[in-house]
């Protein structure tokens, strides 16, 4: 189970906001992290993208594969990132490793505790 299986789609307005933060790499040293899903993301007219893909402000409901627990939290921009009303930011690892993937999609992605595995159950 590998990202590269799932394609990383963005809006426009997604992306510019991402690229201020972090420079999209295509370098394979750098893979599972946001710079390197940025550098092979495709981009797209937000009325193009289906509802069920990560946006920014997306609710996402996952699931640990690991261990089995469901978190829900919204993906939002780094400024209006509080944890405790459950708004990540999108620099996070976890927020880095659901953006511009989609309902039903299982990502793995270094975290600071190693490499975690997740589905997406549901994105509104």
């Amino acid at each position: 189970m590998e990202n590269l299986k799932n394609q990383v789609v963005l809006t426009q307005e997604d992306y510019n906001v991402l690229i201020k933060h972090v420079r999209p790499s295509n370098d394979p040293k750098q893979m599972m992290s946001l710079a390197y899903e940025l550098g092979r993301a495709k981009v797209l007219k937000k009325e193009t993208i289906e509802k069920e893909r990560v946006k920014l402000n997306s609710l996402v409901k996952i699931q640990d594969l690991d261990n089995q627990r469901v978190m829900t939290f919204r993906i939002v921009a780094p400024e209006l990132a509080d944890v405790k009303a459950q708004k990540i930011s999108v620099l996070t690892p976890m927020g880095s490793a659901l953006i511009g993937f989609k309902e039903g999609d299982q990502v793995a992605w270094k975290m600071p505790a190693g490499i975690k595995k997740y589905i997406i159950l549901d994105v509104s």
